[in-house]
């Protein structure tokens, strides 16, 4: 690839992650239109980022930031491990591939109550569709024909499947699809692959359009700052390797898709946010944001984890031979465990706070210590059970702890912060016990490992709690969308105060939605490509649907 040092394009995207793909794909279906991709991480070639089953490799792997939090107050002081994607296709390439676009009281919130008018569900609805290529076909709540491979599992654990059993048991209805018609139900998991390999935004977006003669990618490139002259946001500086810095120039807008942590970092690290923070750290303000790296929001997961008798699960295949089994399989027929994403099944259902929508989250995993910092099992099977309370009130923030690039930012999720959030984590927590403890589990479990079933006082299970909670790595909200004084990027994600760019990825969202955040990140930025396409133009973006798919009255929206 040529140098691209000091050189002029239209655009210059900060990211090649979940959002930046999609930008640097849309941007570049007009020809007349160039790009500039700068992504601190190298090539997408790592084998195991492909095949789904490889993501438990990766979430604490050199495909990461290797962030932590800063010892959080609620949780015994710990300091969490917090693993982001530092790779082409951002957290696209190491997450749990788990599709789910939350509730669609979720964006209408945004649009009404949060102030982001252009945002509800009616007007986001569309561009989730044009994302897709699901495999559902005919299938009125989903594309077909867009680049971003959506699926449901080719392979599905037997003790998945007892799992969605005993949930029904429960009283938890089954739902085919958590993106349809209703949220609330128990079921499987639609995932981001197709014919057993993953498609994260790098394979599904970027490897569509990177031979594109209007598109450049620079990997192992680090930004250290944005340009800005007199207002406006003129291009960027980074460093590749020992290299020099190098500048690179945009003549219509800089847009920084470097997520929840990083967006508010570099934007930071050139002289925006709150300007009492960046003259404690010695640099210059040159516009003053106090709500820039506020608003920060995330899933606190907490696990159950049980031993298995009379069944195995993904712990088996940590036997040699079962691997070769497994992997023979895979490499001839593309199916069998390897093309698993482990975390197949899983629920949306009420807390005891009696909501209007479901509140609380669960995934199940046929294995035990799969994820980063879950304990597994010293031997035989197990399952796991997480959940987590999807609309935490609690806030926190990101800071720089210095004015050097190279210094990780100061992240403080400041989880349980509010007490609801802790209460809402422990009705999770009995819940996720009732659900194990149904009839048709009983041949097959042999004991609670995690917390354990001597663990069973209000205060044994707040303690256990704040002993094992860890993220569900869905930060949001550190640039918030919005109009009021905080709000740091307007509803068309420009940056207030600044000419020429914007921020376009999870950080922009006001809050939470109830669910796993890679799909919604999706849709805004599909969303972005039109609003940057549309700029200076009376033109509407995609026309606001007035019924969800299958005929669910949606209140009327004008385009915006």
């Amino acid at each position: 690839m040529p140098d691209q040092a000091d050189k002029t394009f239209d655009y210059i995207i900060v990211g090649a992650g979940s959002a930046g793909c999609v930008l640097a794909d849309r941007l570049t279906e007009d020809a007349d239109v160039s790009v500039l991709v700068l992504e601190a991480g190298k090539r997408d070639r790592n084998p195991f980022i492909h095949m789904p089953v490889g993501f438990y490799r990766l979430t604490g792997g050199h495909l990461t930031w290797g962030y932590e939090t800063v010892p959080q107050k609620q949780a015994n002081g710990r300091r969490i491990a917090f693993s982001q994607g530092k790779v082409m296709g951002g957290s696209s390439s190491i997450n749990g591939m788990v599709y789910t676009r939350g509730n669609a009281a979720d964006y209408d919130r945004w649009a009404i109550e949060e102030g982001c008018p252009g945002w509800s569900c009616a007007e986001v609805v569309p561009y989730f569709i044009r994302a897709e290529k699901n495999n559902r076909l005919l299938d009125a709540y989903h594309g077909t024909s867009g680049p971003l491979g959506v699926s449901d599992q080719t392979f599905t654990h037997p003790v998945t499947r007892l799992f969605a059993q005993a949930a029904q048991q429960f009283g938890i209805p089954f739902n085919h699809d958590f993106n349809g018609a209703v949220q609330e139900g128990c079921g499987f998991y639609q995932i981001n692959a197709l014919n057993g390999r993953r498609s994260s935004t790098a394979s599904a977006y970027l490897s569509r359009s990177r031979a594109r003669h209007n598109l450049s990618i620079r990997a192992t490139a680090h930004v250290s700052r944005i340009v800005i002259e007199r207002g406006r946001a003129a291009g960027v500086e980074y460093t590749t390797g020992g290299a020099r810095a190098s500048k690179a120039r945009a003549t219509r807008e800089v847009i920084v898709c470097a997520g929840a942590f990083g967006s508010p970092r570099l934007l930071m690290l050139s002289g925006i946010g709150p300007a009492r923070h960046l003259a404690d750290v010695g640099l210059d303000v040159l516009v003053d944001a106090p709500g820039l790296g506020e608003n920060l929001q995330d899933h606190i997961d907490v696990d159950t984890i049980y031993r298995l008798k009379n069944i195995s699960s993904y712990d088996a295949y940590k036997m040699p031979l079962m691997k070769i089994r497994a992997g023979l399989e895979y490499l001839f027929f593309g199916g069998g465990p390897v093309s698993s994403n482990i975390v197949e099944g899983g629920a949306f259902w009420f807390s005891g706070a009696a909501p209007v929508t479901p509140d609380l989250q669960f995934h199940f995993l046929p294995g035990a210590g799969v994820e980063e910092s879950t304990p597994g099992l010293a031997g035989g099977s197990g399952c796991t059970l997480n959940s987590y309370f999807v609309r935490p009130r609690s806030r926190g923030t990101v800071r720089l702890a210095g004015s050097d690039p190279r210094t990780p930012p100061l992240i403080d999720p400041n989880y349980w912060a509010d007490p609801y959030d802790l209460e809402r984590s422990l009705d999770g927590l009995l819940l996720s016990r009732e659900i194990m403890a149904q009839p048709v589990l009983r041949d097959f479990i042999d004991g609670e490992q995690l917390p354990g079933g001597r663990i069973q006082s209000r205060e044994e299970l707040i303690d256990f709690l704040r002993a094992y909670g860890r993220t569900a790595y869905h930060p949001v909200g550190t640039c918030r969308m919005g109009e009021d004084d905080l709000a740091v990027v307007d509803c068309q994600l420009r940056v207030r105060g600044v000419e020429g760019l914007r921020v376009v990825d999870a950080s922009i969202m006001p809050s939470l939605v109830s669910s796993n955040t890679n799909a919604a990140t999706i849709m805004i930025a599909e969303r972005a490509s039109d609003l940057i396409k549309r700029a200076g133009s009376s033109e509407p973006v995609m026309r606001a649907a007035a019924r969800l798919p299958g005929g669910t009255p949606i209140r009327e929206q004008t385009p915006s």
